[in-house]
């Protein structure tokens, strides 16, 4: 990574962290029950019945509403879990399962682990990210395990960011091995990007 890029990034990083912050209980809640129906009608349209999904941070766009209705759907979910080798393995979500922060302080579920290769035979994949760009450059937070886990794919799902509405933007700073996005899917949209 260059310096310009990797100074580009932080900025960026540093911006959404504070945007996110500034958010009340009440409009986190809101966008979760925004991204909740968003992401209903694309599992819909999709016809997916199997996808991963992740659980946020408090300040992250909200994936539980969602999640909690996939369950009731009887939908397959995968959550993602960290590993030391910068790549995710899976847990089969389930409306009962337990959490714990992660090496990062991300929450992530607890429970029997796949490989990363199991999200390859998933119907849609469900990630975080910072920004996205109309090219569906995917911004992350700079530990790059989607990126390492999305490249390392043979067979490589749709790809939906959820950021807020104010994080789809021009143009993300980015780097040869940053993965693209499909599309994104914000508190009041999806929208397929061309990339």
């Amino acid at each position: 990574m260059t310096e310009d890029a990797s100074d580009a990034k932080r900025s960026v990083r540093s911006t959404v962290r504070e945007q996110r912050r500034q958010r009340t209980a009440a409009d986190r809640d809101a966008a979760a029950d925004g991204i909740r129906r968003q992401l209903d009608a694309l599992v819909e349209r999709l016809g997916a019945r199997s996808l991963s999904c992740y659980l946020p941070t408090p300040s992250e766009p909200g994936t539980r509403p969602f999640l909690a209705a996939a369950a009731a759907r009887g939908l397959h979910v995968l959550l993602p879990v960290t590993r030391a080798d910068g790549l995710l393995d899976w847990t089969v979500a389930s409306p009962d399962g337990h959490e714990a922060n992660g090496v990062h302080g991300v929450p992530e579920a607890v429970g029997e682990r796949l490989d990363p290769a199991a999200a390859g035979d998933l119907d849609v994949l469900i990630v975080p990210a910072a920004a996205v760009d109309r090219r569906g450059a995917r911004l992350g937070w700079g530990r790059g395990f989607y990126d390492r886990t999305l490249d390392a794919l043979t067979h490589r799902p749709p790809v939906y960011a959820v950021i807020y509405d104010s994080e789809l933007v021009d143009r993300v700073p980015r780097d040869p091995h940053d993965q693209s996005v499909d599309g994104v899917v914000t508190p009041t949209r999806t929208v397929l990007l061309s990339g």
